[in-house]
C-alpha cells in the first residue's frame, strides 16, 4: 500500500516552529491503515468493503488505535509506516460506543509510541496537529474550535466531542496531537458548521482520547468492553423542524422487522416525548441491556401509531475478528 500522492496545502501544514515537541518524530506514530471487508458483511452495504484511513501507535510493541468503521468486520489490514514498510494487522476490539478500535500489527514496526494525554483538560482555541500518515506534508496545524455534544444518526453519542478546525481531507483515524505531543484523540467525521457572516467551513469530528482509557485493557483482552451492550434499534434518524425522523432502515435490524418505515417520526419513546435525537438516544438506552423491548409512538402519514422494538446487541450481527 504506497501513500498517494496528494498533500495538504502548504499554509495548512504543521511548522515545527510553532510547536514544543518533537513534529517529524511524532508524526511517524501515524501510519496508513487500508482493510477489506466480506461482500457480505453486515457493515459493507453502508461503509463499504475496502476501506483506508489512519492509525496510531499508542504501544512500541505494535498497538495501534484507529476509528471503528475502519476495522469493522474486516478480514485483513494493512498498515503502512512513513518509510514505506507495510505489515499485516488484526483488528483486536472495537468499542461501539465510542467507535474506537484497536489493532495490532503483526510484523515489526518500530515506530514510537504517542503517550496518551487527557483530553478533558484540552481548552477551545488550544493550538493542535490532526496529524496523518506520511508527516507534515498529510498533516493539519489546527485549532481546537469547539466541545460540545454529538448525536449521529446511526445510534451514536458523544457528551463531549471535540472539533478542530481546518478540517483535515482525510480524517479517518487521524491523530489529534496535543501541545506538548500528546495524543488527545481520533479523527471520525468532517462536518459543516455555518460562519459568522456567511458561508460554511469543514470541521473534524474527534472522538476524545479519554474514552479509550477506562476500556483499553477489555479491548486487548476480550475485544469489546466488558460492560452490557446497549440496546440497538437499526434505525437511521435525523433531526427536522425539533422532529426526529426515521431517515433509514438497516437490512435485517430489529426496527425493519419490527415494521418502521423511512420517514416515520419518532414522538415518543416508552411514553417520553423526544424531539432530538441525543434525547431518543438516551431515553433508549435508559430502558435496559440489548435485547429489551423498545416502545415508540410514531406518527405515520398522519396517524399516530405504537410500535415495540425487539432491540438487539449489533455485535451479534457483525463477523468476528479472524486472525489469519
Amino acid at each position: 500500500m504506497a501513500l498517494s500522492e496528494w498533500k495538504v496545502p502548504a499554509g495548512s501544514q504543521p511548522r515545527q516552529a510553532d510547536y514544543a515537541f518533537d513534529l517529524e518524530r511524532a508524526l511517524t506514530s501515524v501510519v496508513g491503515l487500508s482493510s477489506i471487508v466480506p461482500d457480505d458483511a453486515f457493515t459493507a452495504e453502508t461503509l463499504g468493503t475496502e476501506r483506508a484511513g489512519n492509525a496510531v501507535v499508542i504501544d512500541p510493541a505494535g498497538l495501534l488505535l484507529t476509528i471503528g468503521y475502519l476495522v469493522t468486520e474486516a478480514q485483513s489490514i494493512w498498515l503502512a509506516a512513513h518509510d514505506g514498510r507495510v505489515v499485516p494487522g488484526h483488528l483486536l476490539g472495537v468499542d461501539q460506543e465510542s467507535g474506537l478500535a484497536l489493532v495490532q500489527a503483526l510484523g515489526r514496526l518500530g515506530l514510537p509510541a504517542l503517550d496518551m494525554g487527557s483530553s478533558s483538560s484540552a481548552k477551545v482555541e488550544t493550538r493542535v496537529v490532526l496529524g496523518g500518515a506520511g508527516g507534515r506534508q498529510k498533516s493539519v496545524a489546527a485549532r481546537i474550535m469547539a466541545r460540545q455534544e454529538f448525536a449521529g444518526y446511526w445510534e451514536y453519542l458523544l457528551d463531549d466531542a471535540i472539533f478542530t478546525g481546518p478540517s483535515h481531507p482525510h480524517w479517518g483515524g487521524t491523530a489529534l496531537i496535543g501541545p506538548a505531543g500528546e495524543l488527545l484523540g481520533i479523527g471520525s467525521l468532517q462536518l459543516q458548521q455555518e460562519r459568522n457572516g456567511g458561508g460554511v467551513e469543514n470541521l473534524n469530528m474527534v472522538v476524545p482520547i479519554d474514552l479509550l482509557k477506562p476500556v483499553l485493557h477489555d479491548l486487548r483482552t476480550i475485544g469489546r468492553p466488558n460492560r452490557p451492550a446497549r440496546p440497538w434499534l437499526g434505525l437511521f434518524a435525523t433531526e427536522v423542524d425539533d422532529q426526529v425522523v426515521v431517515a433509514g432502515l438497516a437490512s435485517g435490524g430489529p426496527a425493519e422487522k419490527a415494521g418502521l418505515q423511512t420517514g416515520d417520526i419518532v414522538l415518543a419513546v416508552s411514553g417520553e416525548d423526544v424531539s432530538a435525537l441525543a434525547g431518543m438516544f438516551r431515553h433508549v438506552w435508559s430502558l435496559g441491556e440489548a435485547g429489551i423491548g423498545v416502545p415508540l409512538r410514531l406518527q405515520r402519514n398522519g396517524r399516530v401509531i405504537d410500535v415495540t422494538i425487539r432491540s438487539t446487541d449489533r455485535t451479534r450481527l457483525l463477523k468476528g475478528n479472524v486472525l489469519h
